[in-house]
């Protein structure tokens, strides 16, 4: 079921944005934020209701969620909204996927996570593709003006707080140009490939925690394990087998 639910997402921008980038990025943004909404919904009903507490688990999703919102808002400055139909796919999309997803994170939250590193690997391979095809051209363009202000001159605490692989010391782009922009963005989607690994593991629930928990240890050796052997085949399999766009 996952895979299906993937492959329909997948089909669907490929079939219908394959020379719309922009528009491509607004719709793929918009569903990726859905799953993380999802988790925390889930999170939150536990909590309310006394069966489950782990704050971590929150602030870690709504961080996720709040770089998504970014991404989708630089989409939208590049003009990937401007069309009706286009917000109709997006907020359809998005519709149907967050109650698929809570669904289905209630009944097996590995599975939820599952799906989420899926459609982030995606998401990783369509922005590297992007920067390969169009590299030199985006070098020539200016940062959109709400990117500069999230990763270089804004408050940096929630962009650190998705980033669960670091145990120390946090990524901090540099923002120059629209290809510095993407080149963040596409980073930003291995770190969440890398949280969403984490969250899959058996001893998640014991070693999952937020990186600004004063008492937080770094991640067991075996879980950066599995984190840097599937990363380095993703990065592998995007520069070999590029997502097509154009």
């Amino acid at each position: 079921m996952i895979r299906l639910l993937v492959n329909f997402l997948e089909a669907l921008l490929n079939t219908f944005y394959r020379k719309r980038v922009y528009p491509r990025f607004y719709v793929l943004e918009t569903v990726a934020r859905v799953p993380y909404f999802a988790y925390t919904s889930v999170l939150h009903l536990y909590e309310t209701m006394g069966w489950w507490r782990k704050s971590d688990w929150l602030k870690v999703h709504f961080a996720e969620s709040w770089n998504e919102l970014h991404h989708l808002l630089i989409s939208e400055s590049l003009g990937g909204s401007r069309y009706f139909i286009d917000r109709f796919i997006a907020h359809g999309g998005a519709l149907v996927y967050y109650w698929i997803i809570v669904g289905v994170y209630i009944l097996s939250p590995r599975s939820a996570y599952h799906f989420m590193q899926l459609v982030e690997e995606h998401a990783y391979h369509t922005y590297n593709t992007f920067l390969k095809e169009h590299g030199e051209e985006l070098k020539q363009l200016p940062a959109p003006e709400i990117a500069i202000k999230y990763y270089r001159d804004g408050d940096l605490y929630m962009f650190d707080e998705f980033q669960t692989s670091h145990p120390s010391e946090f990524r901090r782009p540099k923002i120059e140009n629209l290809y510095d922009v993407f080149v963040a963005v596409r980073e930003d989607e291995l770190e969440h490939v890398k949280t969403m690994i984490a969250c899959q593991q058996p001893e998640a629930q014991d070693t999952f925690q937020s990186p600004h928990d004063a008492n937080r240890s770094a991640l067991p050796e075996s879980i950066r394990a599995v984190i840097d052997a599937q990363t380095s085949d993703i990065v592998r399999a995007a520069e070999e087998e590029p997502v097509e766009l154009t």
